[in-house]
């Protein structure tokens, strides 16, 4: 997928793959997320905001169509490629060199989230504030033209 220097690709891996890339307003970005052609028929479907904070950003939004009651990884990648069923992505978004753990782990790396949880219609809704990332031009932690990925399972 081609990428416009100020999007933010995201892809899912629950229940099928999903991509979509961000616009950005004054002091944010907003992906609106939608199966992908590779994997039909596929409900999984959502819109993920960022909104710039002074230390971070605000990551908050809503996934449908997920398998009900279930968990999964949530994390931001180094690359904004979506192909390959998302192996293109890359690991996870680590420009300080810190160690993959649980969000707000101490030492964990800017890409790591706290796991989306489905409620029981398959709903995962989400609000967290992370100071780890920025959507500043030139900043080491800018997460724009990166890829957010729901994986299928648990982290």
């Amino acid at each position: 997928m081609s990428l416009h220097p100020r999007s933010l690709a995201l892809v899912a891996l629950a229940a099928g793959l999903l991509a979509g890339c961000a616009t950005m307003g004054g002091s944010g970005a907003v992906a609106d997320l939608a199966p992908t052609a590779a994997i039909t028929p596929n409900p999984t479907m959502g819109k993920v905001t960022f909104t710039s904070l002074e230390h971070g950003l605000r990551v908050a939004g809503e996934v449908r169509g997920l398998p009900p009651n279930t968990e999964h990884g949530f994390h931001i990648h180094e690359k904004g490629d979506c192909g390959d069923n998302g192996n293109a992505s890359g690991g996870h978004f680590n420009p300080a060199g810190g160690v993959h753990g649980k969000f707000a782990a101490p030492g964990a790396h800017a890409g790591e989230l706290p796991s989306l949880m489905a409620d029981a219609s398959g709903v995962a809704r989400f609000r967290v504030d992370v100071h780890s990332i920025s959507l500043a031009d030139g900043a080491a932690n800018n997460v724009i033209g990166r890829a957010l990925v729901v994986h299928r399972d648990r982290d």
